[in-house]
Parts: structure tokens; C-alpha cells; sequence
């Protein structure tokens, strides 16, 4: 994204927020206004008033702009230049679950199933009407479902599936359902939003068809995958992709554990145990875990017992480079992507059905995914190149 000095953008925003007690919408426009103007100099070249050797054109003033916005209109003044170069995609990007979020308000509102008095002129900076809502939903749909069938044409050798559950009225009852999250690490290293679908739980057959689906768009080459061990989707994972090998996310695992401990225990136990995920390889796993187990099985014979049984499925993690490690021994990464659906769907607590659901979701997760692919690499796929290369020879 483009950089910003922000010196006078700063200045202006802490004028805004203290002269007006309402100024959250007048920070989100100076922000946005920078940007564009920042945007506009990368294009040129230079910066207004300024003469470089990389500028190419002139200014040529500003044409207005209104973005509707969860916090209001924002009135933007959008830079042009003569040659017609300039072109942002800041409304675009920005819009696109902006869109989703207000529509799904909307609806709510037109339906007369909310709540809560959440859709006002001073949220949404609009009134709407069903015909306009119908006309929001369409365009997001159209762009939407190209993200989610879009062809999967390179390998993606790691794998992470999570869920997470949004209350959704149906036929007047309100259920909980699942959003099923995929991501993939590609060869170079970077994370890709592969699939998000609505079930109306985890079970079995909705993990299988959302995994054939993926395979059905071009998923290959996966070598791991990382979840948690719910039982249907491990059996999903088992039936669909048999050739990758399986690791049960180690905090999902230590979170299960806290099944099998009395309600006061000391918290020794379970870091101790939570000590062995950082282990540099699998021989000190082993012997710390002999030992952690001679140490509680007198005291905790329920969590020891269980844990000898079940650990094992946790420590596929180490058949990785060490530099990996961190990174795919859990679900971590997904959780992170979770709390920001979770910050967004709260606004609207119970979806009026699951079109809107998966509509806000799907917006959240295109908003995410040309992040990530903006971003620096998230890891450093020539260690798993290199780690593979030595494998080969130790077995030859």
C-alpha cells in the first residue's frame, strides 16, 4: 500500500478528535484523503509543487466522491491528471466489505427482524429500500462468487482448515452454522484464501463436499494439513486428501486437556507440557514427555493418560524445518483471520439468513487475501526445499 509521510494527516486528526466528540468519520476521511493524495504523487512522480526527475504529468484538481461507510458518508475529493493516468483502487478494496457489512444491516432492517436499532441515517449515512438492496447485493455476489470459484493453479504443499459459527435466522428460528475456512501456503511462500462456505454444521459430509470443491478448482500438492481434530473433519481430510500427512493443532490439544485436570490445579502441569512444542527436535520431545509423565502420572493419571494416547497426532509438525515450525504447528494464523470476522459479524449478532452471511464473510476474506498477497513472503519456502533435498540423500 502506498506510504504516507502522515506528518500533516496527524496534525489534522488530533485537531478533529479534539474539537469534535463525534470525529471518528472526519479521521477515517483525512486518512483516506491522504492516501489518495499519496497515491496521486507515486503516480506522478512528484509531489504537488514539485518538479523531479520522475515526474511524468500534471495535476489537474479533484472530482468529488462519496463513500458510504459504517460510520457514515465520507465526502473525498478524488486528485485527477491531464493525461487520465491516475486510477485508485481504494474504494474498491475498502467497499467491498463495507458493502456487505451495510447491506446485511440493511436487510435486516427491511425484513424487520432486528433487534436492535443498528441501521440509522447516521450509521449508514443512507436510507435504503429493498430494490436497492437487491442491487448492492447483486454487484458483491457477481464479484464474490468469481473470488470463490476462482482456479487453483499452482501447488499449495500446506494446508490450514478451521471453522467458526455465526448465529443465522432460518425459517424464523435462529441456528447456529458453520463458516468453513481454507488457507493455503503456496510454493513462494505467501497465504492464499483458498474456499469459505456455509454448512449448517461440521460435520463429515460438509468438510468432504467443501474439500472436494477445492480439488474440483485445482488443490494439489498438498503435503500438510493443520486443523483441529474434529471428528468429521478429520475423517474429510483422511478421505480427501489421504496422501498429506495431518497435524492436530497443539493448542486445541492443550485447550482438551483442560477436560482431564480437577478445577484447581496448579499451572505447572500443562506448561510443562506446553514446553515440549518448543522442542528443536523430536528426540527431546520424547525424552522430555518421558519424563513429564513420570513426574504427574501419580498426581494426574486421567491427563497423562490421555495425553500419552493423543500426543503423538500433535508432533507431526517436527517432519518440517525447524523454521516452520512456529508457524504450522497450529491454527494460529486461521484463528487471527477469525477474530477479525468475529469484530466485524458482532455489529450485526444474528444474520437475517445465510446469503448475508456468507456474503460479509466472503467480502472479509477478499479484503484479507490481497493483503496477504501485497505482503511479505509469511515463510521461507527454500527451507522446506533444502529440507526435502536432505531427506533424499539420507535415504539414498
Amino acid at each position: 500500500m502506498t506510504k504516507i509521510e502522515g506528518t500533516a494527516a496527524s496534525a489534522a486528526v488530533k485537531e478533529i478528535l479534539l474539537s469534535n466528540p463525534d470525529g471518528l468519520r472526519d479521521v477515517i476521511c483525512a486518512v483516506m484523503q491522504e492516501v489518495l493524495e499519496a497515491e496521486m504523487d507515486e503516480t506522478l512522480g512528484a509531489s504537488k509543487g514539485e518538479r523531479t526527475a520522475e515526474w511524468v504529468g500534471y495535476r489537474s484538481g479533484h472530482y468529488g466522491r462519496t463513500l458510504i461507510t459504517r460510520v457514515g458518508k465520507l465526502e473525498l475529493r478524488v486528485p485527477q491528471d491531464r493525461q487520465g493516468r491516475f486510477s485508485t483502487e481504494l474504494f474498491e478494496r475498502y467497499q467491498r466489505s463495507e458493502r456487505a457489512l451495510v447491506a446485511t444491516l440493511a436487510e435486516m432492517y427491511v425484513q424487520g427482524v432486528s433487534t436492535r436499532k443498528v441501521i440509522t441515517e447516521e450509521l449508514c449515512g443512507h436510507a435504503f429500500s429493498a430494490s436497492s438492496i437487491s442491487a448492492i447485493n447483486k454487484r458483491l455476489d457477481e464479484s464474490l462468487a468469481a473470488f470463490a470459484s476462482r482456479p487453483l493453479h499452482e501447488p499449495f504443499p500446506y494446508l490450514i482448515l478451521d471453522a467458526r459459527y455465526e448465529k443465522v435466522r432460518e425459517a424464523g428460528i435462529v441456528t447456529s452454522q458453520a463458516v468453513l475456512i481454507a488457507v493455503g501456503i503456496d510454493w513462494d511462500g505467501r497465504r492464499q484464501i483458498l474456499g469459505v462456505e456455509m454448512a449448517n454444521r461440521e460435520s463429515r459430509s460438509a468438510w468432504r463436499d467443501f474439500l472436494v470443491g477445492l480439488k474440483a478448482r485445482g488443490l494439489k500438492g498438498v503435503e500438510l494439513v493443520v486443523s483441529d481434530d474434529h471428528a468429521g473433519l478429520v475423517k474429510a481430510i483422511g478421505e480427501v486428501v489421504p496422501e498429506a500427512a495431518w497435524q492436530r493443532c497443539y493448542v486445541h490439544f492443550l485447550r482438551n486437556a483442560l477436560d482431564y485436570l480437577p478445577r484447581k490445579h496448579g499451572d505447572d502441569c500443562l506448561s510443562e507440557l506446553r514446553w515440549l512444542y518448543e522442542r528443536r527436535d523430536l528426540a527431546e520431545v520424547r525424552a522430555d514427555l518421558a519424563a513429564w509423565l513420570a513426574k504427574w502420572s501419580a498426581r494426574y493419571p486421567r491427563l497423562t493418560d490421555w495425553a500419552e494416547q493423543n500426543i503423538e497426532r500433535t508432533l507431526t509438525f517436527f517432519r518440517l524445518p525447524r523454521q516452520h515450525h512456529k508457524h504450522l504447528k497450529s491454527t494460529n494464523m486461521l484463528e487471527r483471520l477469525n477474530e477479525e470476522i468475529r469484530r466485524r459479524t458482532y455489529v450485526v449478532r444474528i444474520f437475517p439468513n445465510a446469503e448475508s452471511c456468507l456474503r460479509l464473510v466472503r467480502a472479509l476474506a477478499v479484503e484479507t487475501h490481497e493483503n496477504w498477497m501485497e505482503a511479505n513472503r509469511y515463510i521461507n519456502m527454500d527451507d522446506l526445499r533444502e529440507h526435502k533435498k536432505a531427506e533424499m540423500r539420507q535415504a539414498a
